[in-house]
């Protein structure tokens, strides 16, 4: 049966480290998609997409930055167009 229901929204903040992004994306994909958590609280999944997520903005951070980000529309649009 189709699940018509909207899924949770992820409420977002003003994010203007690195280290914020990164932590963005893990509690939104918890609260995004709450049936890849297992009950003990892990999520390979979720741990999957972090690390796919980390690697592109890898490439367009500086290793070991904790500077201000490329907007993450931006970082995002990068990663899926290159350019």
């Amino acid at each position: 049966m189709l699940n018509l229901l909207p899924r949770p929204i992820a409420m977002s903040h003003p994010i203007h480290t690195y280290t914020e992004l990164q932590q963005q994306i893990h509690d939104d994909l918890r609260v995004q998609h709450p049936e890849w958590v297992k009950p003990n609280g892990e999520s390979p999944i979720c741990d999957s997409y972090e690390t796919c997520l980390t690697k592109m903005l890898d490439t367009l951070t500086p290793r070991g930055s904790n500077e201000s980000i490329v907007p993450p529309h931006r970082a995002l649009e990068h990663a899926v167009t290159g350019s």
